[in-house]
């Protein structure tokens, strides 16, 4: 999977996993910080303990540790370079 494909997934991945049906994956910007107010994702702690099951389930990549998570899952560029780091 190319680097653009993995956005793309991980944006349908948090589409889904947060039940955030009026946003399409071409709505995140990739460099926008997620948990932000510029993200237009509204997500709360609910949405990240999502997240990190999406993650698990459809990547096979666990974040155990609350300041692992606010430091990877921080903008789309930044989740998929770390997955791409830590799957290949």
């Amino acid at each position: 999977m190319d680097t653009e494909e993995l956005k793309y997934n991980l944006k349908k991945m948090i589409i889904d996993e947060c039940e955030k049906e009026d946003i399409t994956p071409d709505d995140i910007a990739n460099d926008v910080e997620i948990f932000s107010d510029k993200s237009g994702l509204e997500l709360d702690s609910i949405d990240a303990l999502q997240i990190s099951m999406g993650l698990q389930n459809k990547f096979n990549f666990r974040v155990g540790d609350p300041k692992d998570f606010r430091r990877i899952v921080t903008t789309i560029d930044n989740l998929a370079k770390v997955l791409t780091e830590n799957n290949g």
